[in-house]
């Protein structure tokens, strides 16, 4: 039977026309229902081998927030990715040329170290915080840098004329100290440079500044002695004994200037595993794996305080705050939005972090190579591993 003959035959072609109309569309319908899902790509057994037993969340999630490091376009060379879980290794991969033996490069991730320095001086009753530096240029009479405190120098207030980034570059106190006419005595340079604002008065980035809390330190540990190798020797030995030892940072070296002031600011160098331990001491609060007090937990505290001028940085060391103004991430250094305010980091030059969340007993360390478009992108794939933890 075709049809009811009390159908005219007009509509009966124009109802055969629409049915056939319809049966691609039909089909299509049917051929993407039964075509599999298409997921993200099956990870690399180096991928996989990265990760360890003490992942705590799924292996493969932490496997593939690692390998985006290593393999995504746009972030830059990352050359180690260390993340520690509660005090042990979850994941650990290096870049080609690399390893857990290679010496990588602070750059300003040693201005934090300088910090924990000063922080034991001050502990020995051999500085005081809210005193005036032992720089003698800097106390005759009516010379205004005397105002300047120990607190501030740490907190990049200090009001000198330190300009860290110039254009052309030459014109950049931290080149001209570190390179050019400041290169032999730098923190003689530095500490030259005439006030360009009230001591205290606001946040200013400075390389410079780091170097004259490590000429401070060599003053009160060699007792004014300016022999520059018994300098050397002192601060070296005094971080050994007080800091690396404890810590089992077996790997780390330190560089000095002709003056014998070690270039707390920027030049230190250990492998990933050791700058893996200073997160690790600083998210203890002070404390050596063994439970040995370092520095006081207070001074912990204190480096971990935003000071008046400065919402995400204490002493030497940023901190993960939402800016106080209109909570922009554009320009933040870290990921205020994906990580607890409690969250704090070293950073150094061309993407070198180590970053530590206590409430997530997380730290990771990424080094590599990375300008400032690309640190954008990497720091957004470091954000995601901080995400797989949850708060404790």
């Amino acid at each position: 039977m075709i049809a009811s003959t009390n159908t005219p035959p007009k509509t009966l072609l124009r109802t055969s026309i629409a049915a056939f109309a319809i049966l691609p569309v039909l089909a299509a319908s049917l051929a993407a229902c039964s075509e599999p899902v298409v997921g993200p790509p099956p990870l690399s057994d180096e991928a996989l081998a990265a990760i360890t037993d003490n992942a705590a969340t799924p292996k493969e999630d932490l496997a593939r927030a690692v390998d985006e490091l290593f393999s995504k376009e746009g972030l830059g060379e990352t050359r180690a990715l260390l993340v520690l879980n509660d005090g042990q290794i979850a994941a650990e991969r290096y870049g080609a040329g690399y390893d857990a033996d290679t010496r990588m490069i602070s750059w300003s991730m040693a201005k934090t170290i300088t910090a924990v320095m000063i922080g034991m001086l001050v502990a020995d009753g051999r500085l005081k915080l809210d005193d005036s530096p032992p720089i003698a240029l800097w106390q005759r009479p009516g010379d205004a840098r005397g105002e300047i405190t120990v607190r501030q120098l740490l907190q990049m207030r200090s009001g000198l004329r330190h300009t860290e980034a110039g254009d052309p570059p030459y014109e950049s106190g931290e080149v001209r100290m570190l390179l050019l006419d400041g290169r032999d005595d730098m923190a003689k340079w530095a500490e030259e440079q005439p006030l360009e604002a009230e001591p205290g008065a606001r946040f200013e980035y400075s390389s410079n500044t780091t170097v004259i809390l490590a000429d401070i330190a060599a003053r009160v540990l060699t007792e004014d002695n300016d022999d520059p190798e018994f300098r050397a020797k002192t601060v070296r030995e005094y971080l050994q004994a007080r800091l690396f030892v404890p810590l089992g940072m077996t790997s780390m070296e330190l560089e000095f200037d002709a003056a014998g002031t070690m270039i707390g600011g920027s030049l230190m160098h250990g492998t990933a595993r050791d700058w893996a331990k200073m997160g690790e001491f600083l998210r203890r609060g002070g404390k050596a794996p063994r439970g040995e007090q370092l520095v006081p937990k207070r001074w912990v505290d204190q480096m971990l305080t935003p000071s008046s001028r400065s919402e995400h940085y204490g002493f030497q060391i940023w901190l993960n705050r939402e800016h106080r103004e209109d909570g922009s991430d554009e320009t933040h250094p870290l990921f205020p939005k994906r990580a607890p305010a409690s969250t704090f980091s070293l950073i150094g030059h061309m993407g070198q972090y180590v970053v530590s969340s206590p409430e997530q007993r997380v730290t990771v360390v990424r080094l590599g190579h990375s300008d400032a478009p690309q640190r954008r992108v990497m720091m957004s794939e470091l954000a995601d591993i901080f995400e797989l933890y949850p708060v404790r």
